[in-house]
C-alpha cells in the first residue's frame, strides 16, 4: 500500500504593505482642520518628509473642493520632527481664482508648536503657450531588466527603513553600496520606482500625490559621488519643492536625482521624474543637512 502522500510545508504569507492613500487621507474636523492617523509604515527614523507632504496636499486637495484644478507646485519646509500617530492640519485658502487658486497648510502633532508649512497651486489645463520638454530622459533599460537595489540605505546593515518596504526599487544607472569594487562617479543615480500598492485614483490614473515621498530620496545621489568607503549619515530634510508636470500613465516611475552640491553641512539636489512612457511626470529640488548616525537607529 502507498504511503499517505506527505502534507506540503505552508507557504509564507504575502507580506502586508502599506497603502500611501489610506494612510494619508484627511478626516474633516471642521473651519479648515483635518486629522490624519499616520502608521509607522513610512517612518525612514520618523516618519518620511515627503509622506508628510502628501498628507498635507491631500487636506489641501478636499478644502479645495475642485477637482478640475490640479495639484501644481508645493513648497514645503520642514520645522521640526513630527512622530507618526495623530497630526493635526489647518489649511487656509489664499486664493481662488477661475484659473488658479493657492493654499497654505500647517502641519503638526497635537500639542506640538512646529512641524511643517506647505504652500501650494492648484491650477486648470489651459491651451495657451508653447509646449516642449528641454530634459533628457536618461538611456536605460526598462524597470524589470535592471537590478534590484540589493540595501536601500548603507547606513547600517540589516536595516530595511519601514517606507522602503512599501515600494519596489531598481537600480537602473549607478553602484550598488555593496558588492563589486566601484569608484567614485558623477553625483547622479538612476532608479526605477513603483509603490508595493499601486496608487490610483478612481478613474484609473495614477495619483499625482503619491511622487513626493519617491522624490523625497535624493542624498544617495551623493553617496554616488563620494565612493566606497565613504562616512554613512542620516540627512534630514529642511525643505521639499516639487511641480506636478504631466499626468502618469504607469506605476513605475524613473527618478533622475543629482547632487549639485554639497558644504557648510548641506547637501542640494533635483530630481527629475520620467514615467515609463518617457513623460517627464515631475520635477523637484531639496536640501538637507547632513548629520552623524545616531548610536541607536534601526
Amino acid at each position: 500500500m502507498p504511503d499517505a502522500p506527505k502534507d506540503e510545508p505552508a507557504s509564507p504569507p504575502e507580506p502586508a504593505y502599506a497603502n500611501l492613500s489610506v494612510d494619508t487621507a484627511p478626516v474633516p474636523t471642521g473651519d479648515g482642520t483635518y486629522r490624519v492617523e499616520l502608521p509607522d509604515s513610512w517612518n525612514f527614523r520618523f516618519p518620511s518628509g515627503g509622506t508628510l507632504m502628501t498628507a498635507a496636499l491631500r487636506a489641501a486637495q478636499v478644502e479645495l473642493g475642485e477637482p478640475e484644478l490640479r495639484i501644481r507646485s508645493a513648497s514645503t519646509i520642514f520645522t521640526s520632527p513630527i512622530e507618526v500617530g495623530t497630526l493635526n492640519v489647518v489649511v487656509r485658502m489664499i486664493r481662488k481664482g477661475g484659473v488658479a487658486a493657492q493654499a497654505h497648510v500647517s502641519l503638526r502633532n497635537a500639542g506640538a508648536a512646529d512641524g511643517l508649512e506647505v504652500l501650494a497651486t492648484f491650477a486648470r489645463t489651459r491651451n495657451e503657450g508653447p509646449v516642449f520638454v528641454d530634459a533628457k530622459r536618461p538611456d536605460v533599460p526598462p524597470p524589470l531588466e535592471t537590478a534590484v537595489i540589493k540595501s536601500p540605505t548603507p547606513v547600517k546593515k540589516r536595516w530595511v527603513p519601514k517606507i522602503f518596504r512599501q515600494m519596489e526599487a531598481r537600480l537602473a544607472d549607478g553602484h550598488q553600496w555593496e558588492g563589486e569594487p566601484w569608484a567614485p562617479r558623477e553625483a547622479r543615480i538612476v532608479r526605477w520606482v513603483r509603490y508595493r500598492v499601486p496608487q490610483r485614483l478612481d478613474d484609473g490614473t495614477y495619483d499625482p500625490l503619491s511622487l513626493p515621498p519617491i522624490m523625497d530620496a535624493m542624498p544617495p545621489s551623493t553617496m554616488q559621488k563620494l565612493g566606497p568607503g565613504f562616512t554613512p549619515f542620516v540627512a534630514p530634510s529642511l525643505d521639499l519643492t516639487v511641480h506636478f508636470l504631466k499626468p502618469i500613465t504607469s506605476d513605475w516611475v524613473l527618478t533622475d536625482t543629482h547632487t549639485r552640491y554639497a558644504g557648510d553641512g548641506y547637501g542640494s539636489a533635483s530630481v527629475h521624474v520620467w514615467d515609463e512612457a518617457g513623460n517627464l511626470v515631475g520635477y523637484a529640488t531639496q536640501m538637507w543637512i547632513f548629520r552623524k548616525v545616531p548610536d541607536k537607529i534601526g
